[in-house]
């Protein structure tokens, strides 16, 4: 009981900091400002993910993140010059992997609560975007490049 009550609560602050972060990067890219309230309402009310309506907007959410991913996979192939993380696209596309990536372990857990590999999958997943902020942060040849918009954000 005790074990799954704890993976109850990290699937909840894995999604608060899901919401978190996609609430923050939505304030660039209006693209996350879907997933930042299907997120933050899976972290207030976990069993929403059976609700049709949060179902239908996840899919069709999700549905055309793929088509980003695969448009922007497509350009970074043809046109991209070095690091894919040194091109707005290419962090453009690690965005909507993660929206994807998230959006179905969120409409997974509807029918089979997170354990397991899938708990940990969530963690990293959750933490991966804070990390990655980090460290392009910390990352003074990664800053150099930056377009200048970015540059004025933080």
């Amino acid at each position: 009981m005790a074990g799954g009550r704890a993976a109850r609560r990290l699937w909840r602050l894995c999604n608060l900091l899901m919401a978190a972060f996609f609430g923050l990067a939505a304030a660039v890219q209006v693209v996350y400002l879907v997933p930042a309230a299907l997120t933050l309402l899976v972290s207030v009310k976990p069993s929403i993910t059976d609700n049709g309506v949060w179902r239908s907007l996840c899919d069709l959410h999700s549905a055309g993140c793929i088509i980003g991913t695969f448009a922007l996979a497509c350009s970074l192939f043809a046109y991209a010059q070095g690091n894919i993380l040194h091109e707005e696209e290419g962090r453009e596309l690690f965005g909507l992997v993660i929206i994807t990536i998230w959006m179905s372990l969120c409409r997974s857990s509807a029918k089979n609560p997170l354990g397991g590999v899938r708990l940990i999958a969530a963690i990293v997943v959750a933490l991966f975007p804070f990390l990655s902020w980090l460290y392009i942060y910390v990352n003074k040849e990664m800053r150099a490049s930056w377009p200048t918009h970015c540059k004025t954000v933080i």
